[in-house]
């Protein structure tokens, strides 16, 4: 059952907040949950930037053996419709409905979990609903129930919604559709059972700009709703992909070393995804950046002996495959890597694939130099030194590249310092694509340009990707998203974009990465040397930043560290067996005399930063005054608003099917026209072609007196016709499909699309893209009510990639394509 959500916002809402959190409840009923309880206790902080209802709680001696635990949460909200038939005053007060009617709850945030409410007296006909957005879920084909919407199994007089065999969904709005009410019945104790495994904060990051705050908490969040018994999850979401994907894996164990400090899972999930391969080749080599970074935080050398021969197997096939290139079948959701699965054997990703083996290479070599294991890190070393020297015989080799392939290329080491300039006007200037589809791969360009001394760039884009996702309405990070998203969302937690990853997870750890480059960046804590025996503290004070606080968790204890630039303090706890290297922001000034514990010390400056003596084990104190100019962050100026090419749109849905004369002056194609599998086209010269992809024929024969098909050419009889092109819901991966207009007309032209919705549920959304160079041209365009037929039209410039997505509805349908 789908409900229709815009006609409950124009009707009376009640909305009553709830209490949010207790124990699992034992209820009278024969109902029996999957895990016990919650061992954990309140003692530790809550930290409002958290969206996590277990922040402050603490367990002892967490383990990676534990089993999960449950915990129940009450909802914030209820919305109720219609209001006349429901009665409710009080949060403890039961629900009593008297007719036909819709409970929405809002629980806060997303959760891992599933809906539970009791009631003695039910004598109507009850589904139940879940979703991550403001509507009823529906997901993809292969998943135990594609609908998120079921009736609930009774135990006693404990109603359960069960959606798959592990219960847990991700949960943010649940909905009671009641129907065929007889009799009064009273609703009680909803509720969701939440699953989590036993973690405890041991990392945190606190700044002036309480968005970064935010975000570094919302991605902790996020990785540990995933956090299943055995392994990292990768989707709350069930729709057939719950896996630990290597590749996927690797941010979130770079966020949980951060944040959890839970090394023993890591651990494990390193050895339990070491034999996956699920056949694309940069998740291998991300696997052996997993560990590298696992062993930099640890110095774990006997899991690194273990894992020694896996290791050498990936990075030898991928010196084997360097040359000729293996089949790169995935490198990301963005256009410019091949749109996922759609074309991934691009000059892009083969740069970008080659400067990743470049980096591995490197990276597991300085790991086998500190293990002693000489020969093996001589002959990585000598591996990218021969690819890199290769490549530097090849003149502006970076030429015609993106943001991927050489932020790849900046993290690898291989672009010289006479060549950075050069490549950051090449391809990082542009605020808006610099910004990824895939908040995944935008973790490995933010941190390509903190390695360029861009830190205030960096920030502006993490604001765009993860700052925007938090202002759609984020309580985890998305799967995919766009800046864009949110010019034509009409209330928070939107149904969003569904696309050639499929239908979008809201929940993707994947997407976590940014918590460890804040937490290295901005609070500047990293290992120089293995398991923290020696550090960094290095923060990047900038675009505002003055302040900064915040921990890590080390094999040795936690290092705690906080500085305040106006107010010239800071204090540092270095744990026992540790030695701090620390850096003091400049803050636009020349010279700055540092106190510690009272006593001055003499400083070094490097021309950003002031490096103080090393620290041993302690507990140390700042004071720091600046000599002569005045203390600023310093800031960069971009553009706020994005400089996008397409911005002309206009929708017309009067003309309807009566296309003759309006449209098509210079060409035009009717899709599944004559018939299924027959598209009829008259194109100028000037259109070399128009490729599809993904589409799916469509014919409607039944639709050929509405006044929605569109007229026949040349027919005297003003006969019409009715066919198109649809996205391949509910098969997954096949939510849109694409045309390739190859138009050279050197002056800019219209591309208008006609739409139609023959049962009036859909609604599609359209993105626009250089057809050459992959890069989206316009923010991302929303189309709704278009049953009786809708005209979208764009002026553009140049050769056009056109990506239609089914947002709701059975899918997206286009009729027509039209050139003037």
């Amino acid at each position: 059952m789908i409900i229709d959500l815009k006609k409950i916002l124009l009707l009376a809402i009640i909305v009553i907040s709830f209490s949010t959190f207790s124990k699992a409840e034992k209820s009278h009923s024969s109902i029996k949950e999957p895990y016990p309880s919650i061992t954990g206790r309140p003692t530790g902080v809550k930290v409002p930037y958290s969206p996590d209802p277990l922040i402050n709680y603490r367990w002892q001696r967490p383990s990676c053996d534990d089993d999960l635990e449950i915990y129940s949460l009450q909802p914030k909200s209820v919305k109720m419709l219609p209001k006349e038939f429901v009665k409710y005053k009080n949060p403890s007060d039961p629900i009593v409905v008297s007719g036909d009617c819709d409970l929405m709850f809002d629980f806060g945030q997303v959760n891992a979990g599933w809906l539970e409410f009791e009631c003695t007296n039910m004598n109507a006909d009850v589904t139940c609903s879940i979703s991550e957005f403001n509507e009823p879920a529906i997901f993809n084909a292969g998943s135990e129930h594609p609908l998120k919407t079921l009736a609930p199994k009774r135990y006693g007089n404990t109603y359960r919604l069960e959606l798959n065999k592990q219960l847990y969904e991700g949960v943010r709005y649940a909905w009671i559709h009641l129907r065929k009410v007889e009799h009064k019945i009273t609703i009680k104790k909803v509720k969701l059972v939440c699953q989590t495994k036993p973690v405890n904060y041991e990392g945190s990051f606190s700044c002036n700009d309480t968005t970064l705050n935010r975000i570094w908490y919302t991605a902790a969040y996020t990785v540990r709703l995933n956090l299943l018994k055995d392994y990292f999850g990768a989707i709350l979401m069930e729709r057939s992909d719950r896996h630990s994907w290597t590749g996927d894996a690797h941010t979130s164990q770079a966020a949980s070393l951060v944040a959890f400090g839970n090394y023993d899972f890591v651990r494990k999930n390193l050895l339990y995804t070491s034999e996956q391969y699920n056949g694309i080749e940069s998740y291998s080599l991300y696997w052996v950046q997993s560990l590298v970074d696992y062993f930099n935080y640890t110095n774990d050398k006997e899991t690194v002996q273990q894992l020694i021969d896996n290791a050498c197997k990936k990075l030898e096939s991928a010196y084997r495959q360097y040359d000729e290139l293996p089949s790169l079948t995935f490198y990301g959701w963005d256009e410019r890597l091949g749109g996922g699965f759609e074309h991934p054997n691009n000059p892009e990703t083969q740069l970008a694939y080659r400067m990743l083996a470049i980096q591995s290479w490197n990276q597991f070599a300085k790991v086998m130099e500190t293990c002693g294991k000489y020969e093996l890190a001589a002959r990585y070393k000598s591996y990218a030194e021969e690819k890199t020297a290769q490549l530097h015989c090849l003149p502006r080799w970076y030429k015609n590249r993106d943001i991927f392939a050489l932020s790849d290329a900046i993290n690898a080491g291989v672009v010289r310092p006479n060549e950075k300039e050069d490549v950051w006007q090449t391809a990082f200037t542009d605020r808006l694509q610099r910004v990824s589809y895939s908040p995944f791969n935008q973790y490995f360009v933010i941190n390509a340009m903190a390695r360029m001394g861009r830190h205030g760039e960096a920030l502006h884009t993490i604001d765009d990707c993860w700052g925007g996702q938090l202002r759609y309405g984020a309580t985890t990070f998305f799967e995919v998203f766009r800046p864009s998203w949110n010019l034509y969302k009409q209330a928070q937690n939107d149904a969003p974009v569904n696309n050639q990853c499929g239908y979008t997870s809201f929940t993707h750890p994947w997407s976590s990465g940014v918590l460890k480059w804040l937490s290295e960046e901005i609070l500047g804590i990293r290992p120089s040397a293995p398991g923290f025996t020696e550090f960094n503290v290095c923060p990047h004070l900038t675009e505002g930043l003055t302040h900064v606080n915040g921990s890590v968790p080390t094999p040795h204890g936690t290092i705690v560290f906080k500085i305040d630039m106006l107010k010239g303090k800071g204090n540092l706890t270095v744990p026992e067996h540790t030695t701090a290297n620390v850096f003091i922001p400049l803050m636009q000034t020349k010279r700055v005399n540092v106190f510690v514990n009272g006593k001055k010390v003499s400083v070094k400056t490097n021309g950003t930063h002031t490096c103080l003596p090393s620290l041993p084990t302690g507990t140390y104190n700042f004071s720091f005054t600046y000599e002569g100019e005045k203390v600023e962050s310093p800031q960069i100026q971009e553009p706020i608003i994005y400089r996008y090419t397409a911005e002309s749109v206009k929708e017309d849905s009067l003309t309807r099917g009566n296309w003759i004369g309006k449209y098509g002056s210079k060409g035009y194609m009717l899709f599944n026209f004559d018939e299924q599998g027959v598209h009829r086209s008259k194109l100028p010269a000037q259109c070399k072609s128009i490729i599809f992809q993904k589409d799916v024929n469509w014919h409607a024969d039944e639709l050929t007196n509405s006044l929605s098909a569109l007229l026949i050419p040349g027919s005297k009889e003003g006969k019409r016709q009715l066919g198109g092109i649809i996205t391949g819901d509910p098969a997954a991966c096949w939510q849109t499909f694409t045309m390739d207009i190859d138009y050279r007309n050197n002056e800019s032209y219209k591309v208008s699309l006609y739409l139609v919705d023959p049962n009036g549920n859909r609604r599609t959304a359209i993105e626009l893209f250089d057809l050459d160079s992959k890069r989206i041209l316009m923010p991302v365009h929303m189309v709704r009510d278009y049953r009786g037929g809708k005209y979208v039209t764009f002026t553009v410039d140049r050769p056009l990639r056109i990506r239609i997505c089914q947002v709701r509805g059975d899918n997206a349908v286009c009729a027509a394509l039209f050139l003037d």
